[in-house]
C-alpha cells in the first residue's frame, strides 16, 4: 500500500468510529519509514483532512446533486476530501496528481464506477473552484475554517468574533515543534550550536529559559542526543504550568495526571534529580511510556503509581506541591490533536465535575505553607477561573498567588498563567497556584 491509501484507512477509521488518530499515526507511520515511504507526506494528509472535513464536505455538497449526495457512502466521501484535501493544500501535488491518485485508488478499492464518480466530483471542483459561504459569522466560521458551529458559538460568546477567527486559522496550520532542553544532562548554550551545525535553526520564546522552536524537529529526534536523553518535546505553554509550580531541590510532590509525563520530567530535571515525585495515571500503557521517557532523561528521583488519581492514597497533607493537571476539553491543543475539535463542546459538565472533585481531593494532600497548581489545556473559563472561584468559596484556607511571581507578565492574565495560541504562538493553557496558608 502506498501513503495515500494508508492515509485513507486510518482517517475513515477516525472518522466512522471517533476514534483518536494517534497510535494509529504512530504504527503506519513507523512501518512508512521502515519501507522508505514518505511518512511526513502521510502524516500531514492524516491530521490536515481529520482538522478539514466539514470544509471538505461543504465544498462536496455544493458540487454534488442535493438529493443523491447526502446519501454518499462514507467510504467514498473520505476518498473525495482525500482528493480535494491535496488539491487545497499540498503545494507539492499537482492537481492533475491528486485527481489521478485519487481516482485510482477508488478503482482499485471498489470499483470503475466509484472512480468515475470521484473522477466527477473533483473535476467539477477544479472547472469553477468558486465556494459560497454562509452570510451568518458563526456559521461561516465555523465552515470556512472547519469547526463544529456549536464550538464556534461558544468561542465567539467568550472570546469575540475576531478572536475567535484567528484561533481557528491558527489552529488550522501545520503545529510548530518545541524542543525542551534537559538542563540535568546538558544546557541551552550547548544544545543549540550543536544542532545549528547539522542545519537546524531555531526560534527562543520571550522569557522562557528551557524550550525554543525547531525548524526541523525530525533530525533532531534521529539523533544521538535524543536517544542520550539531552532534550524532549514539549509545548512551551506545558513548560510554563512547571515554571509555575516552581519545583525546588529536595521537595515532595504529587503529579496527579501525569501521562504524558512531559511535565513530570521536567519537574525532575530542573530538581535535578533530587526529592521525589509521585507520578499518577491510572493506564497501564501511559505510565509504561513515562517509565521509558524517565530512563531515557536519566531520572530516578519519580515514583510511578498506576492508580485512579482520585483513589490514591493514604490521605497525608505532607507534601510540599500538586500538580493538578486535569483532563479537559483541551481547547488549547486542537492544533495537535486534530479528531478533538470534534469532541471538544461535547460531556463538558462531565469534565466540570471531574475537575472538581480534583481539586477537592489535591487538597487533603498539600501541608500547611504548601502549593496546588491547578492547570488545563483549554481555553474555557468554566473549566479554569470559575473552578478556582468555586474552589476557594469552600476552602477558605487556601488563596491564590499572582502567577507574575513566577513567570514572564506576558503569559498572565489576572493573576493566572493564560496563553491565547494565536497570540503567544503555543498551545493554550491554564494555571493557577494555590497557597494553603492554614
Amino acid at each position: 500500500m502506498n501513503e495515500r491509501q494508508i492515509a485513507y484507512n486510518v482517517i475513515y477509521k477516525v472518522v466512522k468510529k471517533n476514534e483518536f488518530s494517534t497510535a494509529l499515526l504512530h504504527k503506519e507511520a513507523k512501518k512508512l519509514k521502515a519501507n522508505s515511504g514518505n511518512h511526513e507526506f502521510f502524516y500531514n494528509l492524516v491530521k490536515g483532512i481529520i482538522k478539514r472535513k466539514l470544509y471538505l464536505e461543504y465544498i462536496c455538497c455544493q458540487f454534488g446533486d442535493a438529493k443523491k449526495y447526502p446519501k454518499t457512502d462514507l467510504k467514498i466521501k473520505v476518498l473525495l476530501w482525500l482528493g480535494l484535501y491535496q488539491i487545497l493544500y499540498m503545494d507539492s501535488v499537482p492537481s492533475e496528481v491528486a485527481v489521478s491518485e485519487t481516482v485510482e485508488l477508488a478503482k482499485t478499492l471498489y470499483s470503475q464506477k466509484s472512480g468515475d464518480f470521484v473522477n466527477a466530483m473533483l473535476r467539477n471542483y477544479l472547472r469553477n473552484p468558486e465556494i459560497t459561504y454562509p452570510e451568518d459569522p458563526i456559521e461561516r466560521i465555523s465552515v470556512e475554517h472547519s469547526y463544529p458551529v456549536e464550538l464556534i458559538s461558544q468561542w465567539v460568546n467568550i472570546f469575540g468574533i475576531e478572536n475567535t477567527e484567528y484561533m481557528a486559522m491558527y489552529f488550522n496550520e501545520l503545529p510548530e515543534i518545541n524542543i525542551r532542553v534537559n538542563n540535568y544532562a546538558t544546557s541551552m548554550d550547548k544544545l543549540l550550536p550543536y544542532f545549528e551545525k547539522k542545519g537546524v535553526s531555531f526560534t527562543k520564546y520571550d522569557g522562557i529559559a528551557d524550550v525554543v522552536k525547531a525548524d526541523k524537529a525530525q533530525t533532531m529526534l534521529q539523533d544521538v542526543a535524543f536517544s542520550e536523553g539531552y532534550f524532549s518535546i514539549q509545548d512551551a505553554a506545558a513548560s510554563l504550568v512547571v515554571t509555575l509550580l516552581d519545583p525546588q531541590f529536595d521537595e515532595n510532590i504529587i503529579d496527579f495526571f501525569a501521562a504524558p509525563g512531559g511535565k513530570t520530567s521536567y519537574m525532575s530535571e530542573l530538581m535535578q534529580n533530587t526529592g521525589q515525585i509521585i507520578a499518577i495515571d491510572k493506564f497501564p500503557n501511559k505510565v509504561k511510556l513515562i517509565k521509558q521517557a524517565l530512563e531515557r532523561l536519566q531520572l530516578s528521583n519519580v515514583k510511578l503509581v498506576k492508580n485512579d488519581a482520585l483513589t490514591y492514597g493514604p490521605v497525608a497533607a505532607a507534601y510540599d506541591k500538586i500538580l493538578l493537571d486535569v483532563p479537559c476539553s483541551g481547547w488549547g491543543v486542537l492544533g495537535k490533536k486534530s479528531e478533538l475539535r470534534w469532541q471538544s463542546h461535547q460531556n463538558i459538565q462531565d469534565l466540570i465535575k471531574l475537575q472538581t472533585n480534583a481539586l477537592n481531593y489535591a487538597s487533603k494532600f498539600v501541608k500547611v505553607g504548601g502549593y496546588i497548581i491547578y492547570s488545563t489545556c483549554t481555553l474555557n473559563p468554566a473549566e479554569n477561573e470559575e473552578r478556582i472561584e468555586m474552589f476557594l468559596k469552600k476552602h477558605p484556607n487556601f488563596i491564590i498567588e499572582n502567577a507574575e511571581n513566577y513567570i514572564n507578565t506576558r503569559y498572565v492574565n489576572d493573576g493566572y498563567l493564560k496563553t491565547v495560541p494565536h497570540i503567544h504562538s503555543m498551545d493554550g493553557a491554564f494555571g493557577a497556584r494555590l497557597k494553603r496558608i492554614n
